[in-house]
């Protein structure tokens, strides 16, 4: 499984907005369609919460993709 790296600008990203910077999906709105629909795993969890706080050290997967959130520079 591919492992991409999100670099934070702050403190987090809320996990919509995560999958939309990825490219993981096209539009905010398919991104929180697929989190409601339970289809994102936030490491190793199914993640309901649209606008959870994803932080450094987390990952998250969907359609057989994987992203690292690593900390600001």
């Amino acid at each position: 499984m591919a492992m991409l790296e999100l670099q934070l600008r702050g403190e987090f990203i809320e996990l919509d907005k995560l999958l939309k910077a990825t490219g993981l999906a096209d539009s905010g709105g398919q991104a929180r369609a697929l989190i409601a629909a339970g289809e994102v795993r936030v490491d190793g969890q199914v993640e309901l919460r649209k606008t959870a706080k994803m932080r450094a050290g987390q990952v998250v997967e969907f359609g057989g993709q994987r992203v690292r959130v690593v900390a600001a520079a």
